[in-house]
């Protein structure tokens, strides 16, 4: 009865948001009352306003004038997340992700200030679960840095980037990070993206993580994805892989859903599995592409509980700061 009624609880959020799908979304692009828009605009575009500006009055310095009118993906982003498992109970976390972008600098360079690095993020398990990560719950996991854009578009060939920083403690913990990703185009409608990097962390030392995407609309609303993922990081010593099946559904002009099966497992000479999965991601844009709302129930069966199910939520409210309309179409 325990495994009935928490896969009723996985299915009846799935249910809830195809319903408000047919629902016809309002004309004004928000779900908030007017008193509340009149509470938060006055805020939140002194702040929008202030990183869009700032990071075009950098880019003039070191670039040129263009840099008033190109496109510019510097944002501040805050989320706030509330979780709650059947072995940890109620859990919180509070991030913030700042990133300051030179589009027309020679080097082509951003700087970056992150509270949740995807080094410090735990295990594919716990990265692909949305689960709370106690390592990213203080200051310690902050990092300041640079990165070097590639010039190449990913489409057409590989795109590098090479950033450098230090995570924000005493003593200060520096970094270095090369990437590369590249999307091809198979036989149509089909489409590959990869997506690798590798790390190297004073104290944590060396990682390796590689990520693979192949894809196809299966029509207007709804998007067929298979994703692969290998990770190794020195302080844990064992490759970790998963594979994924997803099902990305658009409910309306501002609500996606998504459906995924994951299996998670770990080593290369003697592989197991150590996880698998079933969630739901519901998100809503709630007012005007800068506040968001996410609801993530899952369906965990752990090889640490004899593959036991394990229910977790996950409720998440997001604000974006930019005044890029582009960007804000683009940001996850």
């Amino acid at each position: 009865m325990r495994k009935i009624c928490l896969m009723a609880l996985l299915l009846m959020s799935s249910a809830m948001a195809e319903e408000a799908g047919v629902e016809v979304d309002a004309i004004d692009d928000s779900d908030l009352s007017p008193w509340m828009v009149e509470k938060i605009a006055p805020m939140h575009d002194t702040l929008s306003g202030w990183v869009t500006d700032s990071s075009r009055n950098i880019d003039g310095f070191f670039g040129s004038e263009e840099s008033l009118t190109v496109s510019n993906d510097s944002y501040l982003r805050l989320r706030q997340d509330i979780g709650w498992t059947e072995e940890d109970g109620f859990e919180a976390e509070t991030g913030v992700r700042f990133k300051l972008d030179l589009p027309t600098s020679k080097e082509r360079l951003r700087f970056i200030i992150e509270s949740d690095p995807e080094e410090s993020e735990g295990t594919l398990a716990e990265q692909g679960s949305h689960r709370l990560n106690e390592n990213n719950r203080s200051l310690g996991s902050t990092i300041l840095g640079i990165n070097r854009l590639g010039k190449n578009d990913k489409s057409e060939a590989w795109n590098l980037q090479v950033g450098a920083g230090v995570k924000v403690r005493w003593p200060p913990d520096p970094y270095v990070r090369f990437t590369g990703e590249r999307l091809w185009d198979l036989d149509s409608p089909w489409q590959l993206e990869s997506y690798n990097r590798a790390s190297w962390f004073n104290e944590d030392g060396y990682s390796i993580r590689s990520k693979w995407d192949i894809g196809r609309p299966l029509d207007e609303n709804h998007h067929l994805r298979f994703i692969t993922n290998f990770q190794w990081q020195e302080e844990i010593d064992t490759l970790e892989y998963s594979e994924s099946a997803e099902i990305n559904q658009l409910l309306g002009s501002r609500s996606v859903m998504r459906y995924a099966a994951v299996v998670v497992g770990r080593s290369a000479s003697d592989p197991r599995l150590h996880d698998y999965y079933l969630y739901t991601h519901y998100r809503r844009n709630l007012h005007r592409e800068t506040l968001f709302v996410d609801l993530i129930p899952e369906l965990h069966f752990p090889r640490e509980h004899d593959y036991d199910p394990q229910f977790g939520v996950t409720l998440r409210l997001e604000m974006l700061f930019t005044r890029d309309l582009t960007f804000r179409r683009r940001a996850k």
